[in-house]
């Protein structure tokens, strides 16, 4: 139990730590873009970038090269800690993944839910539909940070599960909905290598490099494909060993798991963020604030995640499918459902697929920033107080016991 916690203790610390980076990152993308180094910032994101080896040849700008490649990275991480938590961890079982689960379900629904409800009418806007309903570990975790030791670890392990989950649902999402000029041969290519790792597992291997060699193979396969390239990391993380060679050696994927996430919190995605997060303030109207899109997806991800997050928790744990840890309150809760409304790398990822127009992306960049800072406010406060309230209660308990 003490090795589970240490282990919990030391991924929080990544990642929130990584939260504040990510933060410097986004801010560093507003005053490039705004200030006399916008041409620069342009000119860097759109340098040409290819790879060619006989016929095969990648061609891209560096700002895709980061969304499809970089980010592949980070959802092969997002896999290994899906198949973890699956198989041994907070996932693992009906009664612990339960509660998460539905929370989750309910913080993908109601963003999307209000993001549709704006835009209905609107058959272009609503590919959008899909970028509020993403929780962003990192930012939330980072939040949260802030209010130091006096979270209870379940109220984090929550939020934790709650985003694992949310990360899957938007895997999901990605393959089905954002998928264009789909290539049937290469995607069989890519299926067949994930086939191959399948059998490589099985036949006992526990070398990393065979496993990376086919990845890459798998990750060509789906960019060619038409299927978004980031799904491949994912393919690959779920072949990868959980089990050492004997008990006292370190498993593949746990070794990949550690040496990978400080490269991701520090720099995979703050790099993402410093290329996604540039909003261009010096084109914006007032009437850019009210638009369909950066209102759906603003209102999406502040009021969609706290009012079904905290609601379907509570009619779970009401009808008895799921139990509320005993040191959590259900103020509580509502300040976790509001923390898990910043969707920023996740949402600003999304909005990359749903359009290409700079315009629209422009607005998508601001409706994600609008939504997700005011989330994080709000998540603070209402936890903030609650956490005061906590501490002098237990004061107050403190006190009474010893008049007593």
């Amino acid at each position: 139990m003490t090795k589970i916690s240490n282990r919990l203790s030391e991924f929080m610390k990544l990642e929130t730590t990584a939260g504040i980076f990510l933060m410097l990152a986004a801010a560093l993308a507003l005053i490039a873009n705004n200030s006399p180094l916008n041409g620069l910032y342009s000119s860097f994101l759109l340098t040409p970038v290819a790879i060619q080896i006989g016929a095969l040849e990648i061609a891209k700008p560096l700002l895709l090269w980061i969304n499809d490649g970089l980010m592949a990275i980070f959802f092969f991480l997002v896999g290994l800690e899906v198949k973890r938590e699956v198989i041994k961890g907070e996932l693992s079982s009906l009664s612990k993944a339960s509660l998460p689960f539905l929370a989750a379900v309910g913080g993908m629904a109601g963003p999307a839910i209000i993001y549709s409800f704006i835009n209905w009418d609107d058959t272009f806007t609503m590919r959008g539909w899909a970028i509020p309903s993403a929780t962003d570990i990192a930012f939330a975790l980072g939040v949260l940070a802030l209010l130091g030791s006096r979270i209870p670890t379940s109220l984090k392990v929550f939020l934790l599960a709650l985003a694992i989950i949310d990360d899957i649902g938007a895997i999901v999402i990605i393959a089905i909905f954002y998928t264009e000029n789909l290539s049937a041969e290469t995607l069989a290519l890519a299926l067949a290598g994930f086939a191959l790792l399948i059998g490589i597992n099985r036949a006992g291997v526990k070398s990393i490099a065979p496993y990376a060699l086919v990845g890459v193979f798998i990750w060509v396969c789906v960019l060619k494909s038409g299927v978004h390239a980031t799904l491949a990391g994912v393919l690959t993380a779920l072949a990868i060993p959980m089990t050492g060679k004997d008990e006292d050696s370190k498993s593949p994927l746990n070794h990949l798991e550690h040496s990978l996430h400080p490269w991701v919190a520090f720099m995979v995605l703050p790099v993402f963020a410093f290329a996604n997060a540039g909003v261009d303030l010096s084109v914006l109207q007032i009437s850019d604030l009210t638009a369909k899109v950066p209102l759906g997806i603003a209102l999406g991800l502040f009021f969609g995640n706290q009012i079904m997050i905290t609601s379907l928790t509570f009619l779970a744990v009401k009808s008895g499918i799921a139990k509320l840890p005993d040191d959590i309150r259900w103020v509580q809760i509502y300040g976790v459902a509001c923390l898990a409304g910043v969707g920023f790398t996740m949402s600003l990822f999304i909005g990359t697929l749903a359009f290409d127009s700079p315009d629209i992306i422009n607005q998508v960049r601001l409706g994600v920033l609008m939504g997700s800072f005011a989330s994080a406010i709000l998540g603070y406060t209402v936890l903030r107080l609650t956490c005061k309230e906590r501490i002098v209660a237990e004061k107050e308990t403190s006190t009474a016991s010893q008049t007593v």
